[in-house]
C-alpha cells in the first residue's frame, strides 16, 4: 500500500497538479505509519510529515498486542512478518521506519494521545527520541486524557493550531497566531519537551 501512496503523489507532481517543494504526509493509525513510512522510504517526495498514533516499529507494535487480540495474531504475522522467524525479522525490520531513521531528513510532527491501547506511546516516544538525538528536525505533541486519536474538542483545538503553525513555517503562508487562553494552556500542556524524553524500548 505504500507504494500506492507514492506512485499517487509521483502521479500528482507528474500531472502539475501537486508542487513537489510543498508535499506533506499527514495521517492517523495505518496513516500515522504511512506518514513515518514515507518519511523514511521516500524521503525525497516529502517536504515534511505528520504521524498520528503511527507505529514506528513492527517488532514493538506486535508485542503490544492484547490477550483479547490473540488469535489474531496469525493474520497479523501472515500479513506483516513473523518476528520469530529470522526471514519474518528481515521483512519487519525493513518495514519498520525506526530502523530507516538516517534517511529522514525533513520535520516531523508527531501526535500521541498516552492512553492509546491500539498503537502505544512507545511507538511515538522512540522515533522522536531516534529523530532528536540524529539531530532531526521533530516536534511531539502527547494527551495524557487521549487514547487512538484526539476525541476531545479541547485537544483538537490545540492540535490542530499546532499543525496549522507547523505547515505555515514549512510551506509558508498564514497561521492564526492568537487563540482562547485555554487553548493556548492546553496547547502547552502536551506539548512535549523532547530534550528530556527517554525512550522505554
Amino acid at each position: 500500500m505504500q507504494d500506492d501512496i507514492t506512485w499517487g503523489v509521483k502521479y500528482l507532481i507528474g500531472e502539475g497538479i501537486a508542487d513537489p517543494e510543498k508535499i506533506v504526509i499527514y495521517g492517523g493509525s495505518y496513516g500515522g505509519y504511512a506518514a513515518l513510512a514515507g518519511m523514511a522510504f521516500t524521503p525525497d517526495l516529502y517536504t515534511a510529515g505528520i504521524s498520528v498514533c503511527g507505529p514506528s516499529n513492527l517488532f514493538t507494535l506486535l508485542k503490544s498486542i492484547p490477550p483479547y487480540w490473540e488469535s489474531l495474531k496469525a493474520s497479523f504475522y501472515a500479513s506483516v512478518g513473523n518476528p520469530d522467524t529470522e526471514e519474518g525479522k528481515a521483512i519487519l525490520k525493513k518495514a519498520s521506519p525506526l530502523f530507516s531513521i538516517d534517511k529522514m531528513n525533513k520535520p516531523l510532527l508527531v501526535i500521541q494521545g498516552a492512553n492509546d491501547p491500539r498503537v502505544k506511546q512507545i511507538e511515538s516516544d522512540q522515533i522522536v527520541v531516534a529523530l532528536r538525538d540524529k539531530g532531526k528536525k521533530v516536534r511531539y505533541l502527547l494527551a495524557d486524557d487521549e487514547g487512538h486519536g484526539y476525541l476531545k474538542p479541547i485537544n483538537n483545538m490545540a492540535r490542530y493550531a499546532e499543525i496549522e503553525k507547523f505547515l505555515s513555517e514549512i510551506l509558508g503562508g498564514r497561521c492564526q497566531k492568537d487563540m482562547p487562553d485555554e487553548v493556548a494552556k492546553r496547547l502547552k500542556e502536551i506539548t512535549v519537551d523532547i530534550s528530556a524524553l527517554k525512550s522505554n524500548c
